[in-house]
């Protein structure tokens, strides 16, 4: 998958799935630091998706070995989670497991929506398929709505903030008017 160039404010960013890589692993070196299994469970949660986006048999192996922590020496578990957590988050990216991922996303909400705004929601990952939209760009249609629904489980997830296009404050603008799904235009 190509670096996604996102532009603040006239200002061009590239992420590059190194960046990505490099600020995952750190974070995890904060948990690590810390010592403690809320913050594991809480790092392994805000990371789900971006895991699931890299390699989805090692974030089922992650879930297990944080799942075990009563079983084996935390330091031990530490190890073991960092060790599969490098191992999935060198696997890029590819256009199946982001889709994987979207479709995840748009599970917390489908229920939620009208037929337009399921209609409007397919139309933009046939567009994302056919690379005519980035992966940032179907992030920045979505979230909008993740706050329309008050997601925050899915607003604290890495993969929307490491791989989303939202522009400061263009979200808060766009909620403050209350748009419907179907108004929203973050291009």
């Amino acid at each position: 998958m190509e670096d996604e160039q996102i532009n603040f404010a006239n200002k061009n960013y590239k992420i590059s799935e190194k960046d990505v890589r490099e600020y995952v692993l750190a974070r995890f070196q904060d948990v690590k630091c810390s010592k403690k299994i809320k913050n594991l469970v809480t790092f392994q949660a805000a990371n789900k998706y971006m895991i699931m986006a890299h390699d989805q048999v090692e974030l089922k192996n992650l879930g297990n070995i944080v799942a075990s922590y009563k079983k084996i020496p935390f330091s031990d578990v530490l190890q073991e989670y960092q060790d599969r957590l490098k191992i999935a988050m060198i696997k890029e990216p590819t256009m199946k497991t982001h889709t994987n991922v979207i479709m995840h996303i748009f599970g917390y909400f489908s229920k939620h929506l009208s037929q337009g705004e399921k209609q409007l929601f397919f139309e933009w990952l046939e567009q994302f398929r056919e690379n005519r939209i980035t992966i940032g760009n179907i992030l920045s249609k979505i979230s909008p709505i993740i706050y329309r629904f008050n997601n925050t489980y899915l607003a604290s997830q890495t993969y929307f903030l490491l791989y989303s296009n939202v522009r400061p404050r263009i979200l808060f603008n766009v909620l403050n008017k209350k748009n419907t799904l179907g108004e929203i235009n973050l291009e």
